[in-house]
């Protein structure tokens, strides 16, 4: 994407091949990626990078079940085991940690009707999950091999112990990511400036103070807020591309061993980080009165961690978060061009996926912005949400 001669860049005002909004981890992988493909790049967020759901604390990255196998699955399973070399290269590249391992989950199953349906998955993950010269199990065994991680009354029929999941600390990458970025001169960052409008005939956006940035290609990236700014191009939409949901998440502090993989159980988290961390979560929810406060729902959520793990019953909470999470309309992540205008892109909409397949959509978004098909499942693309979005009659898809 080479800059032509006559672009605005060239009277002094501010432009560039790509500008992409939000420098959440969609934003920043995405910038990443353009600085590497040789594209001049402005990346714009309304605060600081990281500052939204990315710069969250839980960090688990959990595999779809290898059973009914289907594009999308496949697509996450590529995602997570290329993760593992993208974060190898740019912890190479900048010296720093990103907190990344694949530490395996745990899962009890506290009741006997469990069990023959975990060792049905387990005889899928035979097939499913091992590709591309990698094998991951899913493995059903009688007791945890760490004492007291998680407890055994919530393991009367046994465990899942899943080789494939991993975590990442999200901060420690929003970190690397930046500093990755701060090498090059093909990107330029700003900082604390909002997007009030996208103008994509001229090719331009307006600022929150008052000054503008010309685009050749757009990139919206910026999680919740993506939702409005795209809507406002095209015909009215009879519903909202999508909303937030708010999470709610603690960090604990406790002394614990260094090969522990994460527990999941019912819609619960529980996380082992690097330097004496544990990470809870997380909250799902649709209704709010504060999307960055933390309330009882949280103190239930740390309660019943403990019972899984009673090693974290005398732990600090050493931190509570709250933020919202974008949800797309029709619930996979939205990428691509606008069916009306083809050098607006999307790269948002990843609720629960997005720290595992970022990098991956970020390389989807950037082909599609150099005029290839989008290689990704027809329901992942901005069209399709799109059109889900004029219907007057969704049928519960955005619930």
């Amino acid at each position: 994407m080479a800059m032509s001669d006559k672009s605005p860049a060239m009277s002094g005002q501010l432009w560039a091949d790509l500008v992409i909004v939000g420098g959440g981890i969609m934003g920043l992988w995405a910038a990443l990626k353009a600085e590497r493909r040789g594209i001049e790049t402005i990346l714009i967020d309304g605060d600081k990078t990281g500052s939204g759901a990315s710069g969250g604390l839980l960090g688990a990255l959990m595999a779809h079940m290898p059973d009914r196998w289907n594009e999308k699955k496949q697509l996450q399973f590529d995602g997570l085991v290329s993760l593992e070399t993208e974060i190898a290269q740019l912890e190479s590249e900048t010296g720093l940690s990103a907190g990344y391992r694949r530490c395996g989950r745990l899962i009890p199953l506290p009741k006997p009707h469990l069990r023959p349906l975990a060792e049905r998955h387990s005889r899928e993950a035979e097939t499913n999950w091992r590709q591309h010269g990698r094998a991951f199990d899913w493995a059903v065994i009688g007791e945890s091999p760490w004492a007291g991680w998680p407890s055994r009354n919530a393991c009367d029929a046994g465990l899942v112990h899943d080789g494939f999941a991993g975590r990442v600390s999200p901060r420690a990458l929003i970190a690397a990511l930046r500093t990755r970025l701060e090498q090059t001169r093909r990107v330029q960052i700003l900082e604390g400036l909002g997007v009030q409008s996208i103008d994509a005939r001229a090719g331009r956006l307006k600022l929150s103070d008052g000054s503008s940035v010309g685009f050749g290609k757009l990139l919206v990236a910026a999680g919740v807020g993506s939702f409005q700014l795209l809507a406002t191009l095209g015909a009215p939409l009879a519903k909202p591309l999508g909303r937030g949901v708010k999470g709610q998440a603690a960090l604990l502090k406790v002394d614990l061993p260094a090969d522990l993989p994460l527990l999941y159980l019912d819609g619960l988290y529980v996380v082992p980080h690097e330097g004496g961390h544990v990470a809870i979560g997380s909250t799902s929810e649709n209704q709010f009165a504060d999307p960055f406060s933390t309330d009882a729902q949280l103190d239930a959520l740390i309660a019943e961690a403990r019972r899984l793990a009673p090693v974290l019953n005398n732990a600090e909470v050493v931190e509570r978060w709250a933020g919202l999470r974008p949800k797309a309309i029709d619930r996979d992540p939205m990428v691509g061009p606008h069916p009306e205008h083809a050098h607006v892109h999307a790269l948002t909409g990843g609720f629960k996926v997005s720290f595992g397949i970022a990098h991956l959509l970020a390389d989807a978004a950037l082909d599609a912005i150099e005029g290839q098909a989008l290689p990704l499942p027809q329901s992942f693309s901005l069209a399709h949400h799109v059109s889900v979005a004029l219907e007057s009659e969704i049928s519960g898809k955005d619930d």
